[in-house]
């Protein structure tokens, strides 16, 4: 009986960890209510536009403007083309913005032949994120978004930076030198030559300017919005409707500023001062869906016949685990906490170090899962044989137990009293049982959240119809697994993966020990089917691990019930003694015979 309790904890527990926080935090902190906006160029549309996981335009009107807008701003020319192995597009040379970029390793669907996928978009379309590099003057005329620059090159490749420069009347020459690696990562080293014949004082900065209707999701275990990293510490209390709440004000960051800019779950755009440069860092809303991070410099007074630079790197691109860490590597602080990992990161990267390193052995994630459910279940073996011997040590106790019972039923404070001193005579630990089930869930857990923000899962295939992990099981029952044309609600989403599950649970709790209580029976004969609906939303990837293990558990049980056939014998047992007693309570009254004396 204490192994059903075990079990039936550890589901709820998994539940309400995966499920039913999310719900409690949505209740105590609901989303505020979205403002009127009005478009600039777009007309409204009536499509209920949700942010995804994924991120980018809902609104079909938007994605429709976008491409039109687009292809008309790339078609303008006056460009420095960005052609490296991780990013590709271009940068304006009117307001020297950095607008254009598209990440070269990831698609936007499962489709490998799909566009890739684009972060930056010029300033003004439905998509707009951009980066600028500039200055502030005082009495001295400085570029803007306005002024057109000189190249003295077409093109920004690893092996060949690039350099714009702008003269203004009174003598000084602005000058930005953009570098890029084969990553993510753009290097701009911003200069002054003061040919004039009085002092000028400028402040160097740095923006990056975007809307959230691109913006992923956004929930109280995966961040997605304003973020930076302050005095070591990365700062998630920031989302766009914070910063809404002081609309054309700079939102207060406490401490100095390591980096700053958006995330969504996947993609990251930053910008990173030099370290020591004294920088300052700010958030705010500029209306309309835009929303502003900026990096701002003292002032610095360069006299006649003298120049000054500094170097601001900006980090525009996908959220790659090894990628992050490298720059981390370099110097930039806690950069690979820009993914969410949360409070449990000491135990969710080293699940996903192993699930990553057993990819790159199979190059298969779905076998992957597969190889990790065994390494975990072998680890807990030894438990579960400890948990078995517990279980029959607990059988054996049975007799003496319902003795003491019914020794003591009318003294309950006694009756737990001597139980415990029967436990501790008997050497048997009745919380032994729990163990591998609790162990269970933050394996769970962890991989749940790798499956939900690591972008290294996005878009693996495993096999046959299984063609993204990170997603749910695309294939349905209520439509035919697709011969009928719509698509089930959520909740009536069940798919192979799901039914798969259901039966595996199923499987594995007909071979648990008999559960005395008749209520405790009505549980474990529902609980499979009512799991399938729960998980059935959930990524594939989580499914197949869930199944795996389901499978190991029930060759295990019959591998252990081999090892204890005392177990297996009063198991049987105590199958009977149930069926019997369901038998008698679903027995008609009228058919029952009268007890005697």
């Amino acid at each position: 009986m204490q192994n059903q309790r075990n079990v039936i904890m550890a589901v709820i527990l998994t539940g309400l960890l995966l499920i039913g926080w999310e719900a409690a935090m949505r209740w105590f902190y609901p989303a505020p209510p979205a403002k009127p906006q009005v478009a600039a160029t777009a007309p409204a549309s009536t499509d209920a536009a949700k942010p995804t996981r994924e991120g980018g335009l809902q609104n079909a009107a938007d994605i429709a403007l976008e491409k039109k807008d687009l292809r008309a701003e790339l078609a303008a020319g006056n460009r420095v083309a960005i052609d490296a192995p991780g990013l590709k597009g271009s940068i304006n040379l009117k307001g020297a913005l950095v607008d254009d970029v598209t990440l070269v390793r990831h698609r936007e669907n499962v489709d490998m032949n799909s566009p890739p996928v684009r972060l930056f978009s010029p300033a003004g379309t439905p998509a707009q994120h951009y980066a600028q590099i500039g200055w502030v003057g005082e009495g001295v005329a400085t570029p803007d978004t306005n002024t057109v620059w000189q190249a003295d090159s077409a093109r920004l490749t690893p092996q060949t930076p690039v350099t714009l420069r702008w003269t203004n009347p009174t003598g000084q020459t602005f000058a930005i030198k953009y570098a890029i690696d084969s990553d993510y990562m753009i290097t701009a080293t911003q200069s002054v030559a003061n040919t004039g014949a009085a002092p000028v004082v400028v402040k160097p900065f740095a923006l990056i300017n975007r809307t959230d209707k691109t913006a992923s999701v956004d929930t109280w275990q995966l961040h997605s919005g304003p973020i930076a990293a302050l005095d070591g510490s990365v700062n998630f209390d920031n989302n766009y409707s914070t910063v809404t709440e002081a609309p054309g004000q700079a939102v207060a960051l406490k401490g100095a500023t390591n980096w700053i800019g958006f995330t969504d779950i996947y993609w990251l755009s930053a910008l990173i001062p030099d370290a020591g440069a004294k920088a300052e860092g700010s958030l705010r809303s500029l209306g309309n869906n835009v929303f502003r991070a900026d990096l701002i410099y003292p002032g610095v007074s360069i006299a006649p016949g003298k120049a000054q630079s500094q170097t601001v790197r900006l980090f525009a691109g996908a959220k790659e685990n090894s990628v992050l860490e490298r720059y981390e590597a370099t110097g930039v602080t806690n950069f690979s906490l820009a993914i969410d990992w949360g409070w449990f990161r000491w135990f969710e990267k080293p699940i996903f170090w192993l699930l990553d390193s057993l990819f790159k052995l199979v190059k298969n994630f779905g076998v992957a899962i597969i190889l990790l459910t065994l390494i975990v279940r072998g680890v807990m073996f030894p438990i579960a044989q400890r948990q078995f011997a517990s279980m029959a040590a607990m059988r054996a106790l049975q007799p003496k137990m319902k003795a003491l019972q019914e020794r003591y039923k009318d003294d309950k404070q006694t009756q737990q009293q001597k139980i415990m001193e029967l436990y501790k005579t008997e050497k048997v630990n009745p919380l032994a049982g729990c163990l591998p089930m609790f162990l269970q869930i933050p394996v769970f857990f962890a991989l749940y959240k790798v499956l939900t923000l690591a972008i290294e899962m996005r878009h693996q295939p495993f096999a046959l119809w299984i063609k993204d992990l990170s997603a749910p099981d695309p294939l349905h029952v209520l439509n035919l697994f697709g011969l009928l044309p719509f698509t089930p609600p959520s909740f009536l989403a069940i798919g192979v993966l799901a039914i798969l599950l259901g039966i595996t649970m199923w499987l594995q709790f007909k071979l648990q020990p008999a559960a005395m209580d008749p209520a405790q029976q009505q549980v474990f004969a529902i609980m499979p089917w009512m799991m399938m609906f729960v998980m059935a939303p959930f990524a594939a990837g989580l499914l197949i691990y869930w199944i795996t293990s389901n499978i190991l558990t029930i060759a295990q049980q019959k591998y252990l019930y081999s090892k204890h056939p005392q177990l297996k014998a009063q198991a049987d047992k105590d199958q009977l003694d149930v069926d019997r007693s369901v038998a008698r309570e679903q027995k008609p009254a009228a058919n029952r015979k009268p007890k005697t004396r």
